[in-house]
């Protein structure tokens, strides 16, 4: 039985105009893949829902810019964050063209003279698999649930089939074995004094976060309190509203991924591993979110790369997966920007 592939948007379809004879004539079809590609890819994660990309399209190249002007400059001075960010677009963009049909050829970093020109892709035809299909529709339904998690194990094959879609980006996903946990508990909760006692933390966090009613940062609706009997503690957001009611210890799989070198290709590559992961886990029922407080303090980092990843890779940050308790509410969808807002200039042709 062949598939139906249905598109997202409307501009899926190519879009034709009145010439000067008063024929009907395709119009340039890669301005409509492009709007639809970029709806899709700013689903992707990002800290605190920053989402500090931009996108702009030239002929047949789609290119991705990091947006400084959102950086979290007290969080992640070093734009780990933010790189990490970009990746996960970058992937989601990859996901979305390949289910449009389209190939996606990546240039990382194209310009030299230009930091934050972080990728330029080259598109071509091609045909969408059953699977390219299964991953754009996990962009749809990955959220991130910072909700506890059920005593419902993960099946190690799930976890290897998660973490080999990660290494195709050139990254590693490492599973952190029990009898590891407890340094990652320590860092969390050493970050977490810290950063309740920096006033410019504080403040960066209550803009970014509580919010209502707004397309970027992260919603009061979306945040659970952190609950002091956590095996590794949760990030502690503005104003959180979101219901925790489950009462059993998680049995959530803890994975850090991590790169051999820690340059802005590095981290850039770490998103979209990030990505794979995640869509991956989605498409297998999973719920995840990401967890990276302590890495954004420089001797805590270096803690966990030598406690836990034995010094021979550079964490980028830490998933927590696994299942929802039965009868979890739906998580409201996390707001986004406008496409129109994240593209970089007027589409040239």
């Amino acid at each position: 039985m062949a598939t139906e592939i249905r598109a997202p948007h409307p501009r899926m379809s190519v879009r034709r105009s009145k010439g000067r004879t008063g024929i009907m004539t395709f119009a340039d079809p890669f301005t409509a893949v492009f709007a639809d590609a970029v709806e899709m890819a700013v689903r992707a994660p990002s800290v605190h829902n920053t989402q500090p990309w931009r996108w702009s399209l030239h002929e047949e190249t789609i290119h991705l810019h990091a947006d400084e002007s959102r950086q979290l400059t007290v969080t992640d001075p070093a734009q780990r964050a933010l790189l990490l960010s970009c990746g996960t677009a970058l992937h989601h963009m990859r996901v979305a063209l390949a289910m449009l049909g389209w190939s996606a050829q990546v240039t990382y970093l194209p310009d030299d003279t230009d930091p934050d020109h972080l990728a330029a892709i080259t598109m071509r035809p091609r045909t969408p698999s059953a699977r390219d299909i299964e991953l754009a529709a996990a962009i749809a339904h990955r959220q991130s649930d910072r909700r506890r998690y059920s005593a419902r194990p993960v099946p190690q094959a799930l976890v290897r089939e998660v973490s080999a879609d990660a290494r195709a980006y050139g990254a590693a996903a490492r599973q952190v074995p029990p009898e590891l946990r407890p340094e990652l508990a320590d860092a969390a909760r050493v970050a977490a004094v810290r950063h309740a006692a920096d006033p410019a933390y504080l403040h960066e966090l209550a803009v970014w976060s509580g919010r209502h009613g707004t397309a970027d940062g992260v919603p009061a609706a979306n945040t659970p309190a952190p609950r002091p009997d956590d095996e590794i503690a949760k990030r502690r957001f503005e104003s959180p509203e979101l219901a925790d009611p489950a009462t059993e210890p998680e049995a959530a799989e803890w994975l850090v991924v991590c790169t051999t070198g820690d340059d802005r290709l590095a981290r850039l590559r770490a998103g979209e591993a990030v990505s794979a992961l995640l869509l991956s886990a989605t498409t297998l029922g999973l719920s995840s979110s990401l967890q990276s407080e302590p890495l954004a303090l420089p001797d805590l980092r270096a803690e966990m790369r030598r406690h836990v990843l034995s010094e021979c890779a550079y964490p980028q940050t830490m998933v927590r997966m696994g299942w929802l308790p039965s009868g979890a509410a739906p998580l409201p969808h996390t707001p986004r920007r406008p496409v129109t807002e994240v593209i970089a200039a007027a589409v040239a042709s």
